[in-house]
């Protein structure tokens, strides 16, 4: 059991790493365009929708299965 505690905290540590990982660098040098610093990503158009489908999915399952408890 212990074995696996410990890859499951290796596991986690890693999957860390890889989502806090930097994007490389542009090889000249700079700094890049002018504006905030922050890359722009497609998933930025959608973040308030995302949240209120996660929302909905957790009343919904919330509802699910307090309902089968009672």
């Amino acid at each position: 059991m212990k074995t696996i505690n410990k890859l499951v905290y290796s596991f986690f540590l890693l999957a860390v790493l890889f989502v806090n990982a930097q994007p490389p660098q542009p090889p000249s040098g700079g700094t890049g365009g002018s504006g905030t610093g922050s890359m722009a990503s497609p998933v930025d158009m959608y973040v308030y929708a995302l949240g209120i489908v996660a929302i909905m999915f957790i009343v919904f399952f919330t509802k699910k299965y307090t309902s089968k408890k009672a």
